[in-house]
């Protein structure tokens, strides 16, 4: 009895050091590595996703307030602040496959794009390309901190985050019902010319997306319906004002958008 325990006691001692367990072991903690990773990123990409939200709320109130450059300052700080959360990103993705973590902070990063699209909307009625996204996503790591006296150590980083285009495509997509809302929101103060801007605006995406069609990405094709359904509440609000504005008082134009709007909604649910 005690010869079998002694055997199995050195049995399991061999098989600690065995050369298999030891590359379970290697194995065990890069797994560990990988999932701790992919759960900081996770969390990132929700702070992300929340003053991304935030950001746009905000910008919702140019169309209530005299001065609009004040918001879009405000938003400017708050997407700073954003994009403080992608630098940091970027540290964890440094030197390694974007591809093996995208889920993990794609949706951070498409309300990202659909927030800085909205402002640059706002200030310039234009859509903001790729490239101008991802200019602003270039940061400078400077070199660790040494004692006083001492020349710093080593030479500033370049750290880089691309968007990718999938997740700009999406985020551009998120961006149209962002800007049907802003257009109920600007006939019921009164404003006029911005339901048309948008409504052109608007079917420029269309086309675009069109054009795309199913040869993009599964996700892209998803978000089309989406888009059509924002266009065609604003086509219906430009028809009323261009048909019915002179006989609508202005303060009420407002409450005839959003009942029209709700009774498209309970059509499409029943379709």
């Amino acid at each position: 009895m005690k010869t079998s325990q002694k055997t199995d006691d050195r049995d399991t001692g061999d098989n600690l050091t065995s050369p298999v367990m030891s590359a379970f072991k290697v194995f065990q903690q890069e797994l560990d590595t990988k999932h701790d990773k992919h759960e900081r990123l996770v969390k990132l990409s929700r702070d992300i996703t929340i003053e991304s939200k935030r950001t746009i709320f905000l910008l919702h109130r140019v169309t209530s307030v005299p001065d609009v450059e004040e918001v879009l300052t405000e938003a400017d700080l708050k997407l700073d602040g954003v994009r403080l959360n992608i630098r940091m990103i970027a540290e964890e993705l440094r030197g390694e496959d974007l591809n093996q973590f995208h889920r993990a902070f794609t949706p951070g990063i498409q309300e990202y794009v659909e927030a800085v699209s909205f402002h640059h909307f706002i200030r310039h009625r234009t859509l903001i390309s790729l490239e101008e996204i991802n200019t602003k996503l270039v940061f400078i790591k400077e070199p660790e901190d040494t004692p006083e006296g001492q020349q710093p150590m080593g030479t500033p980083q370049v750290l880089t985050f691309q968007v990718t285009p999938t997740d700009y495509l999406l985020g551009v997509a998120d961006l149209t019902g962002e800007l049907m809302r802003m257009c109920i929101s600007s006939v019921g103060n009164g404003d006029m010319d911005t339901p048309f801007q948008v409504s052109m605006f608007l079917r420029q995406i269309h086309d675009g997306f069109s054009y795309i069609g199913n040869t993009g990405p599964y996700e892209v094709s998803k978000k089309l319906h989406t888009l059509r359904q924002s266009l065609s509440k604003v086509e219906d609000a430009c028809y009323t004002l261009k048909v019915r504005g002179s006989e609508i008082p202005k303060h009420m134009l407002a409450d005839v958008f959003s009942s029209r709007t709700a009774m498209m909604d309970q059509d499409e649910g029943v379709a």
